[in-house]
C-alpha cells in the first residue's frame, strides 16, 4: 500500500527511472536510424561520384553525335534504377525506425498505464468514504488518455501504410517512365 511520503517518493523515483530508460532507448532508435541514413548517403554520394566521373569519361570518349547519344541512353535506365533503389532504401530505414519507436513507446505506454491503475487502485483501498465519485473521475480520466493514445497510435500506422503505399506507386511510375524513355531513344 502507498500510505507514506516515502512509498510515494519511491513510486515517484521508479516511474522517473522508466521515463528516462524510455526515453534513452528511443534516442538509441533514433540514432540507429539517424547512422543508417549518414551511411547511405555517403555510400550513395561515394558512388554517384565514381559513376559520373565513368560515365563523364565514356561521353567524353564519343566519336560522333551519334555514340554520344547512344551512351548518354545507356546511361539513363542504371541511373533511373539506382535512384528508385535509393528511395526504397531510405523508405526502409525510415519505416524500419518508426515501427521501432512505436514499438518502443507502445510497450513503455502499455507499462506506465499499469503502474498508473496499479497506484490508483492501491491509494483508493485508504480513500474515506464518500470519494468513490472522484475515484471514478480519476480512472475515467486514465481510460480516456488510453483511448486516445490508442487512436493516435492508429492513425499514425494508418499514415505510414499510406506513405510506403504512395512511395511504391512513385517507384513503379518512375520506373515506367523511366522505360518508356529509354526504349524510345533506341
Amino acid at each position: 500500500m502507498y500510505t507514506t511520503p516515502e512509498q510515494f517518493i519511491a513510486a515517484s523515483k521508479n516511474s522517473m527511472e522508466a521515463q528516462f530508460a524510455a526515453i534513452t532507448a528511443l534516442n538509441q532508435k533514433a540514432l540507429e536510424g539517424l547512422e543508417q541514413f549518414v551511411s547511405l548517403n555517403v555510400n550513395a554520394a561515394k558512388a554517384t561520384f565514381e559513376e559520373s566521373t565513368s560515365a563523364a569519361k565514356q561521353l567524353l570518349s564519343a566519336k560522333d553525335p551519334q555514340e554520344f547519344l547512344t551512351l548518354s541512353t545507356a546511361q539513363a535506365k542504371p541511373n533511373a534504377e539506382k535512384a528508385l533503389a535509393y528511395g526504397r532504401h531510405l523508405a526502409s530505414i525510415t519505416t524500419a525506425t518508426q515501427q521501432e519507436f512505436t514499438k518502443a513507446v507502445e510497450s513503455h505506454i502499455a507499462e506506465t498505464n499499469a503502474k498508473v491503475i496499479s497506484l490508483i487502485d492501491e491509494v483508493t483501498k485508504n480513500a474515506p468514504a464518500g470519494s468513490e465519485q472522484a475515484v471514478t473521475a480519476l480512472k475515467t480520466v486514465v481510460g480516456n488518455i488510453n483511448a486516445g493514445y490508442e487512436q493516435l497510435s492508429k492513425t499514425s500506422k494508418q499514415a505510414v501504410a499510406t506513405l510506403e503505399e504512395t512511395l511504391a506507386n512513385a517507384s513503379k511510375q518512375f520506373t515506367q517512365a523511366a522505360e518508356k524513355a529509354t526504349s524510345k531513344k533506341k
